[in-house]
């Protein structure tokens, strides 16, 4: 694809951003803006951030893990319900300072898209926006949750980890 076709892509979506922390969500819309996004929306908690969701309709949520009232896990849990939420299948990328393996694999099995660790680089942002642009994965069941298409089968040996 040439890079106009992508960065107009970019420019195209409408991203939320949900963190309780205003410092943080300020860095994020600069490195967004500086990428070429035009729309951008804040939410500092998860209530605020699922009225968003139904408000604005956005292409794109970054998603922080710690927050009052709702926290990042219990708001994927909320918008993964087909269904019972508009907006079920919204891409999601993790963006926290939760670095942990099991984070990761939590986060991943709850139905997020992308993980990122705080604080994180505009390439690294840029780079998981496009995979979610440029090879956008259909939901689907899979047990309990509501998921993206795994990238990859799982091996037999690392199914047992898996479940």
């Amino acid at each position: 694809m040439p890079i106009t076709l992508i960065e107009k892509l970019l420019q195209g979506l409408n991203i939320l951003i949900v963190d309780n922390n205003a410092y943080m969500r300020r860095l994020t819309r600069m490195m967004l803006t500086n990428l070429g996004a035009k729309s951008v929306v804040e939410a500092g908690d998860g209530l605020a951030a699922l009225e968003h969701i139904r408000t604005c309709d956005p292409d794109v949520m970054l998603l922080d893990w710690d927050m009052p009232v709702l926290d990042g896990m219990e708001v994927i849990r909320i918008v993964r319900s087909p269904g019972v939420f508009p907006r079920s299948n919204l891409p999601i990328i993790m963006l926290t300072n939760r670095a942990q393996r099991s984070s990761v694999v939590e986060a991943l099995r709850a139905g997020v898209h992308e993980f990122l660790v705080k604080p994180t680089s505009p390439k690294a942002l840029h780079d998981r926006l496009l995979s979610i642009v440029i090879k956008p994965r259909p939901m689907l069941k899979l047990g309990n949750f509501y998921v993206p298409t795994p990238r990859r089968v799982p091996t037999a040996r690392e199914l047992p980890r898996m479940v």
